[in-house]
């Protein structure tokens, strides 16, 4: 599949497009044809003929004038609006493919993805407004023009022909050629120093707690400095794409008066020859930049499509069945693991009875985060059997089954807004007792209530104005809000000092009330005595 398959447009966007290369062909014939009819204008008054004989160009001459701008504004609201629309759908696509692989793990840095969405995706704006658009009117302009040209002097048209393909196809073959290595890692290079932004501002804290932010810095701009030297290059090779052409059309033009000055064309006739190629410049001017920008649009798109291309980690029932009333979890024989790496998990037996709690524990690396991947379906197993219920879990809807099963991670995401938004998340509609409720269960609610505007506090970005404990309680009120069956607790104490994490276990499994519990931790002894039974991971 090539790569532009993913900036395809529908049907319904098709006709914008279509109305937009028409509206560019008028603006860049109406601006070809205002040249030709002024020459042949001024050529002719300069005789002083009857002012009737120049009553047709004058009218033609402000016609043309006033269609070039109104076809060129025509020209750029619609592609726009039908580039961008374009960019849409395509974001929409990425976004929705990127839901199905993220949970499983993506092997591309945070940064680098960020980039692959944003600056690589906007490349479908270049590959529309800069590249199909701008290729299309040249070719049909410069087609028309010098059909025009053959019809005044066939010998001169035969000249200009030859310039003008020699601009349309080697001069842009040039340019891209000498861009082409450039071009293909500038957007290799943007992620790279998109991604070491991310993670400098990200460590920002912890970089300037051990001292090291000259180094960080340094390694920054060395990154920056390789990107600026790519792009430089690349603007060279624009400009040497500029020059020749026009050469070209200085060719084109002086090819006219060469063989035009031997004919026996009329002062007017002869002035459109010659001055009717220099208004080509413009038109075929965008061609060489447009060559030169179809490299970095494919090495954009390719990017995107490696992501896109990876291989999905669940697969979608053909037919869903309902999700079972009785929500017992069993798993038995499960093997699962990541891409072609070897298994992360073996032989793992599980049984979760309905409202039942059990503590899964492990050492790093034995798979716990990956046994809550596979449990709320982001990743298929390789072997064994989970079902909820009696029912397989791979004959469910996965949105249905992560319904009834909830993670609580233990890096918990708050959103830059206030407590009440954040929990509404989970329960949009919800009112104020809901909210305090969750609250309530979760040890949270007589903290927020001693809050100076209470559930309208913000939290900032990333929850920073909350404690590590506070940020999982409201994690966790969240989770409860939205009344999930089966409550998968992942390492959820793991940046907690020792007497922080046991009072929150505690309160955790106490409001869990009758739902089922699988706390996923390498501390075990922190949880609240009597122990739940355990699985141990890594153990035959």
């Amino acid at each position: 599949m090539s790569v532009y398959s993913i900036a395809h447009p529908d049907r319904r966007l098709a006709w914008r497009l279509v109305l937009a290369l028409s509206a560019g062909v008028l603006a860049a014939g109406s601006a070809v044809a205002l040249l030709a009819t002024s020459a042949w204008l001024i050529t002719a008054a300069s005789a002083q003929p009857p002012v009737l004989l120049l009553m047709v160009p004058i009218v033609a001459v402000r016609a043309f004038g006033v269609g070039r701008g109104v076809f060129r504004y025509v020209e750029r609201l619609v592609a726009h609006d039908a580039a961008y629309r374009v960019l849409g759908e395509t974001r929409a696509r990425i976004t929705m493919r990127l839901e199905e692989l993220v949970p499983a793990g993506l092997d591309v840095r945070r940064g680098d993805l960020l980039a692959r969405m944003v600056l690589d995706v906007d490349a479908v704006l270049d590959l529309w407004l800069r590249i199909v658009l701008p290729i299309l009117v040249a070719a049909v302009t410069a087609t028309a023009t010098v059909a025009l040209i053959v019809v005044l002097l066939p010998a001169a048209g035969v000249a200009a022909a030859l310039a003008i393909i020699i601009a349309c196809t080697v001069v842009p073959w040039l340019t891209a050629t000498t861009a082409r290595r450039s071009e293909r890692s500038i957007a290799e290079h943007r992620g790279d120093v998109a991604a070491r932004a991310t993670e400098d501002l990200q460590s920002a804290a912890d970089v300037m707690a051990f001292g090291v932010v000259d180094e960080v810095l340094t390694a920054f701009v060395a990154a920056d400095a390789q990107l600026a030297a790519r792009e430089r290059r690349c603007a060279w090779s624009a400009g040497l794409g500029s020059a020749l052409l026009v050469l070209c059309i200085g060719a084109a033009t002086v090819s006219g008066l060469v063989v035009g000055s031997n004919s026996d064309l009329t002062g007017a006739t002869f002035a459109v020859l010659v001055l009717t190629p220099l208004a080509l410049a413009d038109v075929v001017g965008g061609v060489p930049l447009a060559a030169q920008l179809a490299v970095r649009v494919r090495g954009s798109l390719s990017r995107i499509q490696e992501v896109l291309a990876a291989p999905r980690p669940v697969a979608a029932p053909d037919r869903a069945e309902n999700l079972p009333t009785w929500r017992g979890l069993r798993v038995r024989g499960l093997s699962a693991g990541y891409g072609r790496d070897p298994d992360v998990l073996r032989d793992v037996d599980l049984d979760v009875p309905e409202g039942s709690q059990v503590i899964v524990t492990g050492p790093s690396g034995s798979g716990k985060s990956t046994l809550a991947a596979v449990l709320l379906r982001f990743l298929d197993p390789r072997a064994g059997e989970i079902t909820l219920g009696g029912t397989d879990v791979t004959r469910l809807d996965g949105d249905q089954l992560r319904s009834t099963i909830g993670l609580l991670t233990q890096q918990s995401h708050a959103f830059d807004t206030s407590i009440r938004e954040n929990l509404l998340l989970a329960c949009p509609g919800a009112d104020d007792l809901r909210l305090w409720d969750a609250l309530h269960q979760a040890r949270l609610g007589e903290f927020v209530k001693r809050l100076p505007v209470g559930l309208d506090t913000l939290v900032g970005e990333h929850g920073t104005r909350l404690s590590a404990g506070e940020l999982q309680r409201l994690a966790f009120a969240r989770l409860l809000l939205a009344h999930h069956d089966v409550l998968i607790l992942d390492e959820p104490t793991e940046h907690l000092d020792e007497e922080t994490a046991r009072a929150l276990l505690a309160d955790l499994f106490g409001a869990a009330d009758r739902r089922s519990v699988v706390l996923l931790t390498h501390r075990p002894e922190l949880a609240p005595h009597p122990l739940p039974p355990i699985v141990r991971l890594g153990e035959r």
